[in-house]
């Protein structure tokens, strides 16, 4: 069998598609995650079969609506075409009627023609047409072809099958049809089908004697590409997303982009953490052992990716195993990075570093138990970072000192009573200590912790705190403010009220509020009863805004946090719901860190809880969304460019997908207000000068649409408890670019955090070799606007680096100017022999890829085959060290490295 699947794939007869490592989802995936998905899955195919299983098709058939910037990815990854099987409802009924069912889809407007990908949307989502399911699963009746039968139906079979071919004809544009046979689950029996469609084939194609046109035949995806290829046609174009996904009046798919919160910060986290353990092990040069548990992790986050995994759309046992995939994953990583600062560090005996898993719920075992602590922060970055380190400790004197025993100033302050409450957490700390850490380029810097003996000096900063609660007190407001910015806060409830720009001396009113919306909970046998669940989001209200909302209001108690590097307004909304409204003292962003849950269902209702930021920004019905945390996308409340939308849901028909940030802009005033988050959420802006993201969900009813199990996420046993950020940045649209952008990036990259307990038997010497000195792999920053997606030991005695430029064009005057980078600066420690420019996934040389060149609507002279088009970036005839990047460019190397000198 091993050697006949070899001949079939060599000759042409079984193909492979898309051959990333799981088909992922396209609305809560971070791009870098995307990436790493199929960089693996293609590494995999090529090591098994070579350049004959090199996939040059795009296959999303299953994702719950599809994104602009994933078309710009597949275009990246040399494809020449995609088809998809998801799309609106009432866009694929205009596309039928227009026959615009293929397209072209411009995938970025900063990359222009090298980002576009011709895109199919497929007849009957993934399923064979009606009555035409030969699987064991499938009740359809069988071709019976011997006449001597009762049951003969051949002459029927093959009139319905040549009407489903015609009416298909209808509906798209050359005389070239794909019919896809299959569904879910099916050739558990193949035999079964094949027999059937051969006998299909057999008779249909019979009919061509009596003057039938249509011709039967076995093909492929990239046979039926080319077949649209050599019909010459022209197509039309696409350049937004098909988000959000409705299947039907009121089935919207926009529950699932916030549906199991908790796991898509876990999938975050394991994502980010991957770069970190690439990174150390490609510059340790660690070893095979060391590659062994960097795939681990590399296979839990790509599976991860699956449009039924970090979506939030499967089983509560299913999602258990995703999260102990990741966590397995991670800790197999860990030691692949102890390893790599060990040897980076040249230490005579390896020291044994830990990590703290659980500094999401300030649990630390080893910064509440050791009287002395080594911190090693890594930097993922390509860029010097200025970070606040917060760890839980108990009450008590401390010191910190930095690289050559440098004292640190520091703020203690006694952990939030909502935080010490948590379900579960087991844990002595009682106060959390916070410092700001200076960390180099793409490495780390050591700071050493030291609990002192009572009355002990050191630069701990002094912290007040002032408690507050709804009546007897005045009216007047309270303020916290840094040299950026000022917040200004309600005395008698605590709640935000005005924020400040104090570089620009812009303020703006604005409120930061809870609400839930009631999950509606029909019983799905028709559109009108369609229940709110795992996939869908549909609020029991019949309302445009957010008054179909109930609000959650706080009964006024609320703490004020006052100290020399971190101001807090500690607001108790109410017995589930919490919050920390953090500005740190060099911060030009507010950090909004809430707590949700257990959401009580008690009174029978499933809740959506909303969180809420009001302003008087005059932004219109318009806002905009990142795609896949990179490309931003403007969105028009209660509108889609592609179709003249019948809003029959006026809430969840405005949610849109948010991986990383979504803004708001008044124009007039030219100010902008961004909220970027810490995992993918729903989000949209329902009324102007508002944005509202969706954080936690807890429903009682299935929507059938195939979990088969209501989303009520057990936690602990009464019910999730579900911790997060979101991060608020306000100042003037041209400002905002630079500041989102790097702002997004240092929080998904933030640095890694190593802890070594210090004992007697710490050799002293080996320790000062950490923490004496800070170490960078970088020889400069690189530009502000480059960052490294990607350093890793891939084959052999060879690296991939994938630099990535991270502004689109026309964003900043300066960050979205080309940026020119050397490779030497990034592996300053290694001899480079040779560089080949590869792929995105780093699988294929880019000299060797000529993607298929297509004809648009009104553009005629585009197809030209053998134009800069047909290339994904513009090589320079002599390749070097020294490439330029342009607006969101990925440019990929093989580096071979030679022997050290």
């Amino acid at each position: 069998m091993h050697h006949t699947v070899h001949r079939l794939v060599k000759e042409g007869r079984l193909e492979f598609i898309s051959g990333a490592w799981s088909m992922n989802d396209e609305a809560v995936c971070h791009y870098s995650s995307i990436i790493e998905n199929f960089a693996w899955g293609l590494r995999k195919l090529n090591d098994t079969f070579g350049a004959c299983g090199r996939p040059k098709i795009g296959w999303q058939i299953d994702p719950f609506g599809h994104s602009r910037e994933q078309a710009a990815l597949f275009a990246m990854l040399g494809f020449d075409g995609l088809f998809l099987g998801r799309i609106d409802y009432q866009d694929i009924e205009k596309r039928r009627k227009t026959k615009t069912m293929e397209m072209i889809w411009e995938g970025s407007d900063s990359l222009g023609k090298m980002s576009d990908i011709f895109t199919g949307i497929l007849p009957n989502v993934y399923w064979p047409p009606s009555t035409f399911c030969f699987d064991l699963l499938c009740n359809d009746p069988p071709i019976m072809d011997d006449p001597r039968l009762e049951d003969y139906n051949v002459v029927e079979r093959v009139a319905t099958f040549m009407e489903v071919v015609n009416n298909q004809s209808l509906q798209y544009k050359t005389d070239n049809l794909i019919i896809t046979m299959g569904n879910d689950f099916n050739y558990q029996n193949a035999h079964v089908w094949f027999k059937n469609l051969d006998k299909l084939i057999k008779y249909v194609n019979a009919k061509q004697t009596n003057g039938s046109k249509i011709n039967l035949f076995y093909s492929t995806p990239s046979c039926y590409l080319n077949a649209l290829h050599q019909a010459n046609a022209s197509w039309p174009t696409k350049d937004d997303d098909f988000f959000p996904y409705a299947s039907g009046e009121h089935t919207v798919w926009s529950g699932y982009y916030t549906s199991r919160p908790a796991l898509k910060r876990m999938e975050r986290e394991a994502s980010a953490f991957l770069l970190t353990c690439k990174q150390i092990d490609a510059l340790a040069q660690l070893g095979p052992a060391d590659q062994h548990e960097v795939s681990a992790l590399r296979d839990a986050v790509s599976v991860a990716q699956h449009h039924d995994a970090v979506t939030g759309t499967e089983r509560q046992h299913v999602a258990d195993d995703y999260a102990l995939r990741l966590d397995r994953g991670v800790k197999e990583c860990q030691e692949t990075v102890v390893d790599g600062i060990n040897r980076i560090s040249n230490v005579t005996k390896p020291l044994q570093f830990e990590f703290c898993d659980l500094l999401n719920i300030s649990i630390c075992s080893i910064t509440e138990n050791s009287k002395e602590v080594a911190l090693v922060l890594w930097n993922p970055l390509s860029r010097t970072l200025n970070h606040y380190v917060q760890l839980p400790v108990v009450d008590g004197d401390y010191d910190i000192t930095g690289p050559g025993g440098t004292k640190i100033p520091f703020q203690i302050t006694p952990l939030p009573k909502h935080t010490l409450l948590l379900p579960g957490r087991l844990s002595n700390a009682t106060h959390e200590i916070l410092f700001r850490a200076k960390l180099p380029p793409l490495g780390y810097t050591a700071y050493n912790l030291k609990k002192l003996a009572k009355g002990g000096v050191s630069l701990a900063g002094h912290t007040s705190i002032l408690r507050k609660r709804a009546s007897g007190f005045a009216d007047d407001d309270f303020v916290i403010k840094n040299e950026f910015l000022a917040l200004t806060f309600d005395q008698s409830s605590g709640s935000l009220k005005y924020l400040t720009n104090l570089e620009t001396n812009t303020t703006i009113s604005i409120s930061q509020t809870f609400a839930y919306y009631v999950g509606s909970v029909g019983n799905n046998t028709k559109e009108p009863l369609r229940a709110s669940g795992a996939y869908i989001f549909r609020p029991n209200c019949t309302g445009a805004g957010p008054d179909c909302s109930r609000p959650l209001e706080g009964n006024g108690t609320y703490e004020i946090v006052k100290g020399p590097l971190v101001q807090e307004v500690r607001q108790y909304i109410c017995a589930w719901v919490s919050q920390v409204i953090r500005l740190h003292a060099t911060s030009k962003k507010v950090h909004f860190e809430w707590q949700v849950g257990p959401i009580p269902v008690g009174d029978g209702i499933g809740k959506e809880i909303v969180s809420r930021f009001s302003t008087n920004l005059k932004s219109g019905t318009e806002f905009f969304t990142d795609s896949n945390g990179r490309q931003n996308i403007k969105r028009r409340r209660n509108f889609r460019p592609s179709f003249n939308l019948n809003l029959t849901e006026p809430i969840s028909s405005n949610f849109y997908p948010v991986v990383d940030r979504i803004f708001i802009q008044d124009e007039t005033a030219g100010s902008q207000l961004t909220i970027l988050t810490d995992r993918a959420q729903a989000g949209s802006s329902l009324l102007e000068g508002q944005i509202e993201l969706m954080v936690h969900r807890r429903l009682l009813v299935d929507d059938w649409l195939g979990v088969s199990e209501p989303l009520n996420e057990p936690g602990l046993g009464e019910g999730l408890v579900v911790r997060g950020s979101h991060h608020l940045i306000f100042t003037n649209i041209a400002k905002s670019p630079r500041r989102h952008r790097l702002a997004s990036h240092d929080l998904y990259w933030h640095p890694a955090l190593l802890l070594l307990p210090v004992s007697s038997t710490t050799s002293q010497a080996d320790l000062n070799r950490i923490t004496q000195s800070a170490y960078s792999g970088l020889s400069v920053d690189l530009p502000v606007n480059i960052h490294i997606l990607s350093i890793e030991q891939w084959k052999g005695s060879s690296l991939i680096v994938r630099l990535e430029h991270f502004f689109e064009k026309d964003e900043d005057p300066v960050l979205s100017q080309p940026a020119v980078v050397n490779l030497k600066d990034i592996l300053r420690d290694f001899v480079i022999t040779s560089v080949r420019e590869m792929t995105l996934d780093g699988n294929v040389a880019l000299t060797d890829v000529h993607r298929l060149q297509w004809s648009k609507v009104d553009q005629e002279d585009y197809g030209t085959l053998g134009t800069d088009a047909s290339k994904i970036h513009r090589i320079p005839h002599d390749i070097g060290t020294t490439f330029t990047l342009n607006p969101m460019e990925i440019r990929t190397f093989q580096i071979e490295i030679g022997p050290s000198l």
